[in-house]
């Protein structure tokens, strides 16, 4: 599909994977229409898209409620006669035990990361097969295939977000709808205000852990399944293939060292923090400010802690390796 005037609907709009996307496919001549909850967000996202040239309306929408999906979808077509890409990302996060995570925000975690790509894709979806022609794109996660500790909730909807993908792949090749494609793009750590925004009840600071993406590098591969479509696509490099590979290959041994990293590389020992059900019942810039980053990238750095994690890999691999022999 032509990237240029197509239209495109993208949730979560207002910051990080969402904003960098939107600013992608503006740049691209693409035709927006974008949602968040937080309007004043929002807004300024698709100023930013309308300066580079495209055409980009901004609507406020919770992607919990039903109805508001419907009336997004309807707003697209309504504003520019069709809908070609739904992209699926507004997500949420909540980091901790699995018995200290307050059961209403752990169920809000799910509310929102799986019955929110549901309602997005009952909305595209009667509209993309009408037209024999489109691409539903869930922006899944990493942790999909390699789940991690005190992440329980969202590790859980990212597993549920790559079923969906495939379990909708299967009604379409059911019904014959060939122009219709369904893509789950897998994340690996991407430099978001995710880790400042999210829930969180581990006492510590959760901090993006190594090594870590652009959010850019995640709009160029949503982009590039517009152009080119694939089931899946893990956005991130070399250590997030190995990663994805070596869990297969040695479930158990992966997720030992990938617990360990998490307790020593996600969540701060030297800094303290208190109980947040961050942005998780508030929209992001009631919380903090909405941005494309989260100051979690830096070249030297990440070159230098991409080295040592395909080092852990490699050890956890060769391991692995010696435990199925």
């Amino acid at each position: 599909m032509r990237v240029r005037n197509a239209v495109v609907v993208i949730t979560g709009a207002s910051s990080g994977i969402g904003r960098a996307t939107a600013l992608r496919f503006a740049g691209k001549g693409a035709r927006l229409v974008l949602a968040a909850r937080g309007a004043e967000a929002l807004g300024a996202v698709a100023a930013q898209c309308r300066k580079r040239g495209a055409k980009a309306i901004a609507v406020p929408t919770d992607v919990t409620d039903v109805a508001r999906m419907e009336e997004l979808a309807a707003r697209a077509v309504k504003e520019f006669g069709r809908l070609d890409v739904w992209v699926n990302n507004a997500a949420v996060g909540a980091f901790g035990l699995l018995t200290d995570i307050p059961p209403q925000d752990f169920q809000r975690v799910l509310d929102v990361n799986i019955a929110g790509y549901v309602n997005g894709a009952r909305a595209a979806l009667p509209r993309l097969r009408a037209q024999g022609s489109g691409a539903l794109i869930n922006v899944a996660s990493i942790v999909a295939e390699v789940p991690l500790a005190y992440s329980a909730s969202y590790s859980i909807s990212k597993a549920a977000v790559r079923a969906l993908g495939a379990g909708l792949r299967a009604e379409l090749a059911r019904e014959g709808a060939a122009g219709v494609d369904v893509c789950t793009v897998l994340p690996a750590t991407i430099d978001t205000p995710f880790y400042q925004n999210a829930a969180n009840f581990t006492g510590r600071r959760p901090m993006a852990m190594p090594p870590v993406y652009t959010a850019e590098r995640v709009a160029k591969a949503m982009v590039r399944l517009v152009e080119h479509p694939r089931r899946e696509a893990v956005a991130g490099g070399l250590a997030a293939r190995l990663l994805v590979l070596l869990h297969k290959l040695a479930p158990g041994v992966v997720e030992a060292a990938t617990a360990r990293q998490v307790d020593h590389r996600q969540l701060s020992r030297r800094q303290s923090a208190p109980a947040t059900s961050g942005n998780l019942h508030l929209a992001s810039e009631a919380v903090r400010k909405p941005s494309t980053g989260g100051g979690w990238h830096g070249r030297r750095r990440t070159a230098q802690r991409r080295v040592g994690t395909v080092a852990v890999l490699a050890a956890a691999g060769a391991a692995g390796w010696r435990r199925l022999r």
